[in-house]
């Protein structure tokens, strides 16, 4: 990370901790400057980050820089706030069911207006509740925010939906909301960014303050927050993978982890967060999409990077885009229908002696994220070992080394060990004894029921290169299944 990046960041994190601690907000004096601020930071994060967006996007980006926010857009918006981690004063309309006092562990936030062709919103309710067992179906709400002007087509689907779904409502599983439109900022004489048509500038600048609006009610509702959009299903037991998932992340920093590839789904939050999203969301409503938005949030969070999980928990099943009617036929093909084999790797610390290529490091191999570890040519002895935080039991191990297009980048002769009596070396923590499980095959090695060939609880993991190769060595994902599962 080059020092200006370093810089920027820093200064991002004092501006956001500063406008969490601003009293003042109300005055109107102070609204053109802050747009400003936040502008001119937004837009400096965009360019010294190499990489950030794909180029068409910098290109159409530098192209929104060139227009000056009209601060007085934003002083309807603002004129409520009194800090910027603060809930907006909004006065919802509850069109069914009530928030319970008990906070979950998840809200799952829909959003939908009427569309001129095809509706999805009922089976997208269906496919949540579906899938979730009747434990899961404990741990989570759903919030359906009917965001429509036309207050009839509200109540009518309001009607319809507590008729499919009355059990889940009065159980408090289900609320449905509408925001009043005298609460949204103005939608006329917005700027046409992208040379997009005025329509559509409208259509992507509402749909910002209709999520900004679901996000507040949304902040105090669970502990984390997932967006969905209003045309999806859901893979079976998709919280329980989620969990996993979040265990798996316990003590390292991320503002937003992503379990679909496609457009503003399976997007997921800390609830703390869900403030200051809907306040950048309303700040900057007009300028572009929300998915390019979200992009610049974590990045003002300082999480550089994308963190998305394989396989995804959500796929698009909608034929028409809520925006005229338009067909939409996208899929995300990393979808599974069935998540529970999702593996839930325990924390731990990972080392190689393996000379690593620029920045695939060791840690992108053991991550669910689409990422890999890639090292020069190993030679006989070298290794690559996971130490667990905590000794733990493993059902299950898979490995796999390549990718589609590099596929001699293998492991091509290599054995899979497990250990246990840890002890400090000049190179940290080591295990001081290793059984051999399995040897690699063709670059990947899978082993069942390894908590019945092994005695002892596992408290290191190792991949020791057992002949050189001239190829370099990619390892692609490393699985582990423990016996605790998500509990762990």
């Amino acid at each position: 990370m080059n020092k200006d990046h370093t810089g920027s960041v820093s200064i991002m994190r004092l501006v956001l901790k500063y406008l969490d601690k601003m009293r003042c907000f109300r005055k109107r004096s102070t609204i053109p400057f802050l747009v400003a601020l936040i502008t001119f930071l937004l837009f400096i994060n965009l360019y010294i980050e190499d990489g950030y967006v794909l180029e068409e996007d910098k290109r159409q980006l530098r192209e929104t820089s060139m227009h000056p926010l009209n601060s007085e857009r934003y002083v309807h918006t603002f004129k409520d706030i009194t800090n910027f981690s603060g809930m907006i004063n909004v006065t919802y309309r509850y069109l069914a069911g009530t928030p319970l006092p008990r906070k979950k562990y998840l809200t799952i936030g829909l959003s939908s207006v009427k569309r001129k062709r095809g509706n999805y919103l009922l089976e997208t309710i269906k496919s949540i509740f579906d899938q979730s067992s009747y434990e899961e179906l404990k741990e989570i709400v759903v919030v359906v925010h009917l965001a429509d002007f036309d207050l009839a087509w509200c109540e009518s689907l309001v009607q319809e939906i507590s008729r499919k779904f009355g059990h889940h409502i009065i159980a408090g599983r289900l609320l449905v909301i509408h925001a009043p439109e005298e609460y949204y900022p103005s939608l006329d004489g917005l700027k046409r960014n992208y040379n997009d048509p005025e329509d559509r500038v409208r259509f992507r600048s509402k749909q910002n303050v209709d999520y900004a609006f679901l996000l507040n009610f949304c902040t105090n509702l669970s502990d984390f927050y997932m967006m969905l959009e209003d045309d999806v299903r859901c893979s079976r037991n998709f919280l329980t993978a989620l969990k996993k998932v979040v265990a798996s992340r316990e003590g390292s920093y991320w503002v937003m982890l992503e379990f679909s590839k496609l457009g503003y789904i399976g997007k997921l939050y800390h609830s703390r967060d869900l403030p200051r999203l809907a306040h950048f969301l309303l700040m900057f409503y007009q300028e572009m999409p929300c998915d390019w938005l979200l992009i610049h949030f974590r990045g003002l969070l300082a999480q550089k990077d994308a963190i998305r999980f394989k396989p995804s928990l959500f796929q698009h099943m909608g034929y028409y885009s809520s925006y005229k009617g338009a067909e939409n036929k996208l899929k995300d093909d990393d979808f599974e229908e069935d998540s529970l084999d999702i593996p839930d790797n325990p924390p731990a610390s990972l080392y190689t002696n393996i000379n690593v290529f620029e920045s695939y490091d060791a840690a992108k191999a053991y991550s669910s994220v689409d990422e890999y570890f890639w090292g020069k040519a190993p030679s006989t002895g070298d290794f690559y070992v996971i130490v667990f935080n905590k000794a733990t039991k493993i059902s299950k191990i898979k490995i796999i080394t390549g990718t589609d297009d590099r596929q001699n980048d293998i492991l091509h002769h290599g054995a899979l060990e497990v250990g246990e009596k840890l002890v400090g070396t000049k190179k940290g923590r080591q295990c001081s004894t290793y059984i051999t499980l399995g040897e690699f095959k063709n670059g990947n090695i899978e082993v069942h029921d390894v908590d019945h060939k092994i005695a002892f609880d596992i408290e290191c993991v190792r991949i020791v290169v057992t002949a050189s190769q001239k190829e370099w060595l990619i390892i692609r994902s490393i699985s582990l299944w423990t016996t605790q599962g998500a509990s762990q």
